[in-house]
């Protein structure tokens, strides 16, 4: 599953409103170092179109996983305050939508109701990343070239349920940002 849908299965409309009037459209060109493994970062990417790159040194720049519309980038490093563990470059064009750190961190300590629903869904995201983190050891395949999303079928029913919706919104958001972007 895409990270964007279980954000967006756990946020209300008015969480995606927010995400979308503060939130800034960058089109990054090819080869762009969007993350350095290492280095702090000041926002929360989601991925709304393209594919991007993840590599980290501890596998010789190796490529370890691809993000595609729909992934969110950044979200470990927001909620340990740790620099990020990999470096994330454009595989392609792309376009996503940077959260500032300080603006997300300061709507989550005002509206607590934003806050669950936030941390809920990234922590059911990470939880299901590392899910498929160990059945690629248990198949031995580490190189990133196997499975790189929980099937759906391995999901909660609360998960499960929150999908459509999820999916319907993350239809929403787009076409959004698209309408804000023709008004500016």
């Amino acid at each position: 599953m895409k990270t964007i849908l279980f954000l967006l299965g756990e946020l209300d409309d008015d969480d995606i409103d927010w995400m979308i009037a503060n939130g800034d459209r960058r089109t990054i060109p090819v080869g762009t170092v969007l993350i350095n493994e290492g280095q702090p970062i000041e926002q929360l990417f989601v991925v709304l179109e393209g594919a991007l790159s993840v590599t980290t040194n501890a596998v010789q720049g190796q490529e370890i996983a691809s993000l595609l519309s729909g992934d969110i980038v950044g979200e470990m490093s927001f909620v340990d305050t740790r620099p990020p563990s990999a470096t994330v470059t454009a595989k392609q064009d792309s376009l996503i939508l940077a959260i500032d750190r300080q603006q997300l961190a300061t709507r989550l300590k005002l509206d607590v109701g934003f806050a669950a629903r936030f941390y809920r869904a990234i922590a059911i995201s990470l939880s299901s990343r590392l899910r498929v983190t160990v059945q690629q050891l248990k198949n031995l395949d580490i190189s990133g070239a196997g499975v790189t999303e929980l099937p759906a079928d391995e999901l909660s029913i609360d998960a499960k349920e929150s999908m459509a919706l999820a999916k319907t919104r993350l239809d929403w958001l787009l076409r959004r940002l698209k309408e804000h972007e023709e008004i500016l």
